[in-house]
């Protein structure tokens, strides 16, 4: 199928904010690639999270429309958009939000578990998930007694194992050494590249920058910048 896996036509978010409108974000509009592996860049306060979370179906817009595919999210009821979300998108969070009585194989398990799946039917790939990040020793292990990357790294299996075709991840790397921020955003482009799943990334990491092939910078909820890495590894 052609066509963007999401659009936003003319987005504004307006929020209440102590009896007055505070505009979080100014007419966005965004076609975003079914293959895309790019980010959100800005400072505090400049939007990036809220547009995030539009996407995702988090949170509606105030005016404007956003789809996925063609299906237009406003039009979605709460149970509805739920069911999107737990089909089609897979989250990961800058605090992991890990269950943390569970092993990191039954916090990949449970988005199956979500979607009404029977365990039998589903361990070989939450396994195989487990493999593809590279904690086969630590499968029995709880968060608690993971590093932190190695928490990040079940959380971008947990957000994968449903085979989403969106991922968001809000400031992946803010919690993680350099080195860990590197390793995780070398596995989310492996996994981009074998799931073919849309990566969008909210973050103010340089190191982040590196790894996108697209770039939109926000400023005061407008869009300053919008650029795509050529041949050459350089924004145009």
């Amino acid at each position: 199928m052609n066509g963007p896996l999401v659009k936003l036509d003319n987005v504004v978010k307006v929020y209440k904010v102590g009896g007055e409108d505070f505009t979080a974000l100014h007419n966005i509009s965004l076609s975003i690639e079914r293959d895309a592996f790019m980010s959100f860049v800005g400072p505090s306060g400049s939007g990036k999270t809220t547009l995030l979370n539009l996407i995702g179906g988090l949170d509606k817009p105030t005016t404007g429309s956003i789809y996925f595919k063609d299906l237009k999210l406003a039009d979605l009821a709460r149970e509805e958009m739920a069911a999107f979300r737990r089909k089609n998108v897979g989250f990961i969070f800058q605090t992991y939000n890990l269950l943390q009585v569970y092993s990191v194989y039954e916090n990949i398990l449970f988005p199956f578990l979500l979607n009404d799946f029977k365990e039998a039917d589903v361990r070989d790939r939450v396994v195989e998930m487990v493999r593809q990040v590279g904690l086969e020793p630590e499968i029995r292990k709880k968060p608690a007694e993971l590093s932190g990357g190695q928490c990040q790294r079940v959380a971008i299996a947990r957000a994968l194992v449903k085979e989403p075709q969106l991922v968001l991840a809000d400031e992946p790397t803010a919690n993680l050494d350099t080195e860990n921020s590197y390793q995780i955003l070398e596995l989310m482009r492996d996994l981009n590249k074998k799931f073919k799943s849309a990566f969008i990334f909210s973050t103010h990491d340089e190191k982040v920058t590196k790894y996108v092939n697209r770039e939109i910078r926000l400023k005061d909820g407008f869009v300053s910048w919008d650029k795509r890495r050529n041949g050459e590894g350089t924004f145009e």
